[in-house]
C-alpha cells in the first residue's frame, strides 16, 4: 500500500485573516535615495564608478550605479506579481528578456507573457479550508495559480515597501511585504521579501530572501513543474539556436548550443545553473543560485528557449526525473513560516570568467 505523506513546517503562530482585500494603492511611492560607494578595485565587492543607490520611485524601486539604472523592481498594483527588470551585467548589458515589461526588439520572442524577467511565485498553492469561488482555467491546478496569469490566476500584491538601506560597501537592500491572494481577493499567504543588490568583481548579485507565512491557514504547495523562482534569459543567451548561448551547471555539465526542448539539467538538482553568450557584441551571462539552507530543495525547470527556474515543490506529477515516486507535498501549517533564498547573478564573460562559482560561495555563506 502506498502512503502519501505531507512534509510539515511549523514555526511561530500568527493571526488568521481570510477576508477579501480591496485593490491596493502603489506601496512604493516616493522616498529618499540611499547610496553605497563601491570600494576600490581589489578591496572587496564593487565594479564601475560612482555610488550604488536604491530609491522608491512610483510603482518601483530603482537601483542605480552612478547615473546608470542597473535594475528596477516593479511592485505596482497592475502587476500580477512583483518582478525585476531590467537586469544588467557590468557595462549595462541586459541579460534577461525585455518583453512583456519592455518592448521586444525586432525579431524578439513574445511568448509566455507571464515570464517577466525575474520573479518568484508558484503555479499551484492550495489553501486548506478555503473554498475557491473562482478557479484556474488549468484543470491540473488544485489551488491557486500564481505562475501562468491565465484566466482565474491569483495575484501577489505588494502592500508595503520600506525605505531602502545601505548594508555595506557596494551593498544595498529593500524590504517589502506581499500578500498572495485568490482571484477574488482572499489572502492565502503573507510574505516578507528582502531584495539585496551587491556589486562583485565580475558581476551583480541580486538576492531574494523570501519568508512565506501561513497566517490565514495551512497551505500546501501543489505538484507542478510550473514554479517557482524563475528568470527568462535574453534571447541571445538561449541555447535553442545555432550560435546561441551555452549552459553550465554547478555539477560540471556544459551544454553548448543548439539544443532543443528540455535541457539535460531539467528536473534535476544543482546548486546553480548559468546561461552565457554574446549580447550586443559583449560576452555576458546570467545564473540562478539556490541557497543550500533552503528547507525545500528544487529541481530545475530549464528550457532551451530561455526559461530558467528552480522549483522546490515539484513532485512525481511534474515529470521531474529526480522526483520519481515522490508524492509528498510540501506543507506549511497555520502560523508556520517557510524561508527560501535564491539569487540572480548577472556577470561578464562565461561562467568561468564571470566567477559564477565564487559568487555562489559568497551567496551560500
Amino acid at each position: 500500500m502506498r502512503c502519501n505523506w505531507l512534509l510539515v513546517v511549523t514555526l511561530t503562530a500568527a493571526a488568521a485573516d481570510a477576508r477579501p482585500h480591496p485593490p491596493s494603492p502603489s506601496p512604493a511611492g516616493g522616498g529618499g535615495v540611499v547610496s553605497s560607494t563601491p570600494p576600490p578595485a581589489g578591496e572587496g565587492p564593487g565594479v564601475g564608478s560612482g555610488s550604488l543607490t536604491a530609491a522608491k520611485d512610483g510603482d518601483a524601486v530603482v537601483f542605480r550605479l552612478g547615473d546608470q539604472v542597473v535594475g528596477k523592481y516593479h511592485v505596482g498594483p497592475d502587476a500580477a506579481k512583483p518582478h525585476l527588470w531590467p537586469v544588467t551585467a557590468p557595462g549595462g548589458v541586459h541579460v534577461t528578456r525585455a518583453w512583456p515589461v519592455g518592448e521586444a526588439p525586432p525579431g524578439g520572442t513574445v511568448d509566455h507573457p507571464h515570464h517577466k524577467s525575474a520573479w518568484f511565485c508558484h503555479g499551484d498553492v492550495i489553501p486548506e479550508g478555503v473554498t475557491l469561488k473562482e478557479k484556474s482555467s488549468d484543470k491540473r491546478v488544485h489551488g491557486v495559480d500564481f505562475w501562468s496569469e491565465a484566466k482565474g490566476h491569483g495575484r501577489m500584491v505588494c502592500v508595503e515597501v520600506k525605505e531602502p538601506e545601505v548594508v555595506g560597501p557596494g551593498h544595498v537592500k529593500v524590504a517589502t511585504r506581499n500578500e498572495w491572494r485568490t482571484p477574488d481577493g482572499v489572502k492565502v499567504l503573507d510574505e516578507d521579501r528582502v531584495i539585496h543588490l551587491r556589486e562583485l568583481p565580475a558581476g551583480r548579485l541580486w538576492v531574494w530572501d523570501c519568508t512565506l507565512k501561513a497566517t490565514a491557514g495551512p497551505v500546501a504547495f501543489g505538484d507542478t513543474k510550473e514554479g517557482s523562482f524563475g528568470i527568462r534569459v535574453h534571447d541571445a543567451l538561449s541555447p535553442a539556436a545555432k550560435g546561441g548561448g551555452a549552459v553550465a551547471t554547478s555539477d560540471g555539465q556544459t551544454i553548448p548550443a543548439p539544443v532543443k526542448d528540455d535541457l539535460p539539467i531539467w528536473g534535476r538538482p544543482a546548486d546553480w545553473v548559468d546561461y552565457s553568450g554574446t549580447v550586443d557584441g559583449k560576452p555576458v551571462g546570467v545564473a540562478v543560485f539556490e541557497h543550500p539552507d533552503n528547507p525545500a530543495r528544487g529541481g530545475w525547470h530549464a528550457r532551451a528557449y530561455g526559461l530558467l527556474a528552480c522549483n522546490p515543490f515539484a513532485r512525481a506529477g511534474s515529470g521531474f526525473p529526480s522526483q520519481k515516486g515522490k508524492t509528498d507535498l510540501f506543507r506549511v501549517e497555520k502560523g508556520g513560516e517557510l524561508r527560501l533564498r535564491y539569487a540572480v547573478y548577472a556577470h561578464t564573460g562565461d561562467a568561468a570568467a564571470g566567477k559564477v562559482a565564487e559568487a555562489y560561495q559568497l551567496f551560500a555563506r
